[in-house]
Formats: C-alpha cells, sequence, structure tokens
C-alpha cells in the first residue's frame, strides 16, 4: 500500500533522510520510532505530499506522491500532531468541509458524515463548536476528518499527546479497530504505547532505519527461556551446554548461593522445554522458576539508538 525507495531528504548540508527504503503492506499498523531530529516528521511530511524528498520515490496504492499527487492524496487521511481544525465550525459542518475537499459525493456526504462520527464517539458533540470542545474530543474531530473520504491509508502524528489516560486508551481501541481496513502509519514518542498498537515498528535514527522489527504477526524467531535452577553453576553449566536443543547458554549473575540463573537461547526445530525437564529430572535439580524473555521495545530503542552515535 505504501512504498518508500532510495528516500532521502536534505537542508543544505544536513541529510534529514539517508535511503529510507520499506514497503507498508494493506492492513498493518506501523509505527515509526526515533528521537527528536531522527527524521519522523520529515518521512510524514514527504508521505503526505508536503515536501519533495531530494532522492527517491514515495507511492500509495501504485501512484507516486509526486507525479501523481491527486490520485495518491486520495488515499491518505492525515492527522497532523496539531490536528488542523476551525474553531468557530460545529463538528458536523467542518466533517462536511473535509468531505467536499475529499470529494465525497454530494449525496453520500451526510451518511457518511454520520458514519464517521459513530465510528469517533462524536455524535453528541455534532452541533457543538469545535473551539468549545476538550482536548480530546478535538483529537477525535482530528481522526474524524482524517476518515473523511475513506482513505486506504491513515497517517498519524503523535495521536494521543495530550490526552488522559482514559481518551489515551480510547484512541488506541479506535486505532486497533481501525486496522482492520486501513493501513496505518502512526508516530509517538510513547513507547510502551506503540508497543500495544502496532504489528511492526521501524526506528529511524539520524535519517537512517536502523530496526525494523515485527511485533505481531512473526512469531518464528523463539524468545530465550530464563530458568532458575537450584544446583550450583559449576554442575549445571556443563549439562545445559549439551543440550542438543539449545544453542546458547549464559549465566546470570547475582543468584543466591546454591542456585543458577541462566539464560538459554532455544533452537527454532526443537523443543528446549521439555529438554530441560527431563535433564533436571534425571538430576534431581529443581526448577525453581522457567520464564520466556521477551524483548522490550524500550530496550531495542536504546540498543539502536545509542550503539549508533556518530
Amino acid at each position: 500500500m505504501i512504498s518508500f525507495q532510495g528516500v532521502s531528504k536534505r537542508y543544505g548540508k544536513v541529510w534529514a533522510l539517508r535511503d529510507v527504503t520499506f514497503q507498508l503492506p494493506k492492513g498493518q499498523v506501523l509505527g515509526l520510532l526515533g528521537e527528536n531530529g531522527a527524521g519522523k516528521s520529515t518521512a510524514m511530511n514527504i508521505l503526505t505530499g508536503c515536501l519533495a524528498p531530494s532522492a527517491g520515490r514515495v507511492t500509495v496504492g501504485g501512484w507516486d506522491v509526486m507525479m501523481e499527487p491527486r490520485q495518491a492524496k486520495r488515499r491518505i487521511g492525515y492527522l497532523p500532531e496539531q490536528a488542523p481544525l476551525y474553531d468557530e465550525m460545529t463538528v458536523e459542518s467542518y466533517l462536511r468541509f473535509a468531505c467536499r475537499l475529499k470529494e465525497v459525493e454530494s449525496a453520500a456526504i451526510p451518511g457518511h458524515i454520520r458514519q464517521v462520527m459513530e465510528r469517533t464517539g462524536l455524535q453528541k458533540a455534532a452541533d457543538r463548536r469545535i473551539g468549545n470542545l476538550s482536548k480530546g474530543y478535538r483529537q477525535r474531530v482530528g481522526m474524524a476528518q482524517a476518515l473523511c473520504g475513506t482513505p486506504d491509508a491513515l497517517i498519524l502524528d503523535e495521536p494521543t499527546a495530550g490526552l488522559d489516560p482514559l481518551q489515551s486508551s480510547e484512541m488506541r481501541a479506535l486505532i486497533r479497530a481501525l486496522s482492520g481496513e486501513h493501513t496505518v502509519l502512526v508516530s509517538s514518542h510513547i513507547l510502551s504505547e506503540m508497543q500495544q498498537i502496532c504489528d511492526r515498528v521501524i526506528i529511524l535514527h539520524q535519517g537512517r532505519i536502523v530496526c525494523d522489527r515485527m511485533l505481531r504477526g512473526d512469531r518464528a524467531k523463539r524468545p530465550p527461556l530464563r530458568a532458575v535452577i537450584a544446583c550450583g553453576e559449576g554442575a549445571l553449566l556443563p549439562e545445559l551446554k549439551k543440550m542438543k536443543t539449545v544453542s546458547d547458554v549464559q549465566v546470570e549473575r547475582g543468584s543466591d548461593a546454591g542456585t543458577t540463573r541462566a539464560v538459554l537461547t532455544p533452537r527454532e526445530d526443537g523443543d528446549a522445554e521439555r529438554e530441560l525437564f527431563q535433564l533436571l529430572s534425571r538430576q534431581g535439580w529443581p526448577l525453581l522458576r522457567l520464564s520466556a524473555v521477551e524483548d522490550d521495545l524500550e530496550d531495542t530503542f536504546l540498543r539502536c539508538v545509542m550503539g549508533r552515535e556518530e
């Protein structure tokens, strides 16, 4: 649905983006992460046609954003960090205006507005002036205008910025609900939130992609196992290293006397848990705790960014 092909953007001697390439398929929710100045806003501005790239090509649904802007932009719904609202208009009149801009057929506009307001929880605010709405409702109106015209792709820049916890939760739920029928690209500084919303994340650092990782839909790679075993390291470690279903064994320091805390990396084609249970049963070593070591998104982000400082 969305394709970046070798996209670079240069401001004088400064490169905001450098050779950014990725594909975003239909129905996927992609999180764009990075420090301030990493290139996230530049990438979004190029995708929405607000900026021209210095090199490369961006397409939406096969339409080139620069060469075929009308066809490409018709397939995009955009919610910038500061929603483009007119305070003197009512919610309904503003959405009617947005529908006309997005070339919704006149006869279909009333029904389309009702559908969009129902989707975003704005039915009771239809006749209220936007200037009198709370931050949460203003953000809903911004999301509603992005949905006008039923775009194939939604581009959301900090969609929960300034919202209270309840409003943030409702916005996250809405984004996940929309992902079934829209491709979504979302940018946020709240990593825990991105982990809940996204199927996949891309991390930008100094204009380059330094990580492209699936969060959902790809479970081929098994997570490491952390085992706490009532046995000293000297006797236990050689036996763990003999396991056929484990490719690596690391001992974590700080265990209590007489116990060992080890991290096992399972092979893809074996049952490491079963072999570990059988080993410990034979030796009579109690297993005190066994858990999967999930790679936290914040840890990934820090490794990618801190490990690439120039």
